[in-house]
């Protein structure tokens, strides 16, 4: 048994049911925290991500324990709920098989433990992130600031970069966006992309550095117009807004990975 854990293999697989778990967790986050975030639904009723326990979206019954194992619930159940027949949305073991495949290919990727683990944090927390965005076009700062905060506390403690580039990274990386966004505004007189977004690439440049924001900006630029080129020749609505939280969270995982990798 021990000499499983200690393995290449066997670390990874541990890292897949932490993956597992942690996006279980995710789910609820992704659908609480925007309703605790509205004043007119948190008045309506008490809501955290503690409690009440999983319930039903549909008829709120109360879900057993058995009712929420990540991803096999979901297959055994087919989809659906067992109090009321209700649809499932298939998101949810989206979201749980992602967070657990990240975190087996950090662990094969980065046999560190120590780097395994702390990329898989910032995984967590960029998808999480990613899923709110897409949702209801909101980044929280209940996300975006832990991020910032562990990110200069992981270069404290292991120093993949210095202390002082994360610093200056965090002040960058928001005022980059905060330049770019008034620049919009004072030109166009509309609103190109959310406060949230500054916040989201301060945090990146806390655990990359602010010499790595360029090709983070650069490389979410492509992806937000790789994006916007597939909804094109998919006939999807054109004037649908596209977040762009999602495109830096995968540039800043792109970034943060190599940088840990060289």
């Amino acid at each position: 048994m021990d000499s499983l854990v200690l393995s290449g293999w066997g670390f990874s697989l541990w890292m897949g049911l932490l993956g597992l778990i942690s996006g279980s967790f995710m789910n609820v986050v992704i659908y609480r925290l925007p309703i605790m975030l509205d004043t007119k639904e948190t008045s309506s009723g008490d809501i955290n991500l503690w409690l009440p326990n999983s319930f039903c979206p549909e008829c709120h019954h109360s879900l057993r324990w058995f009712d929420n194992i990540p991803l096999l619930s979901w297959l055994l159940l087919r989809g659906r709920c067992r109090y009321c027949n209700a649809t499932i949305s298939w998101r949810y073991s989206v979201i749980e098989f992602v967070c657990a495949l990240g975190f087996a290919m950090l662990a094969i990727l980065f046999p560190s433990p120590t780097t395994a683990l702390s990329l898989a944090i910032f995984f967590w927390f960029v998808l999480a992130l990613s899923a709110i965005d897409l949702k209801v076009l909101l980044l929280p700062d209940l996300l975006t600031l832990p991020l910032l905060w562990l990110g200069l506390i992981y270069n404290s403690l292991y120093g993949t970069i210095p202390l002082e580039d994360g610093v200056y990274g965090v002040v960058a990386g928001y005022l980059a966006l905060w330049i770019i966004y008034w620049g919009f505004r004072l030109t166009t007189g509309r609103e190109g992309m959310g406060y949230g977004d500054f916040k989201m690439l301060a945090a990146i440049g806390a655990w990359c550095g602010w010499q790595a924001l360029p090709p983070v900006v650069l490389i979410a630029a492509f992806v937000g117009i790789f994006i916007s080129l597939i909804r094109i020749l998919m006939h999807k609505a054109a004037d649908k807004t596209l977040p762009f939280g999602p495109c830096l969270a995968c540039a800043g995982m792109i970034v943060l990975g190599w940088l840990n990798l060289t």
